[in-house]
């Protein structure tokens, strides 16, 4: 399976984004924060795939587990 986040130098200065996109994983999770929901978030970013959200959401959860 291929990550959903990646970290490119090139790509945002090497802020974490989705692949494929330009779009900050951190945005999300300030959607999130500020009580919005998934749909709302994917919505106002259409480069970012419903499962692609998913998955980076479960790769952030995998690696909080680890680090408990």
């Amino acid at each position: 399976m291929t990550e959903a986040i990646i970290r490119d130098p090139e790509i945002m200065h090497g802020v974490p984004v989705f692949r494929g996109t330009r779009v900050p994983v951190q945005t999300l999770f300030d959607y999130i924060e500020g009580g919005d929901t998934l749909e709302v978030f994917l919505s106002g970013f259409p480069t970012v795939s419903r499962s692609l959200a998913i998955q980076a959401l479960e790769e952030a959860k995998l690696l909080l587990l680890a680090q408990v």
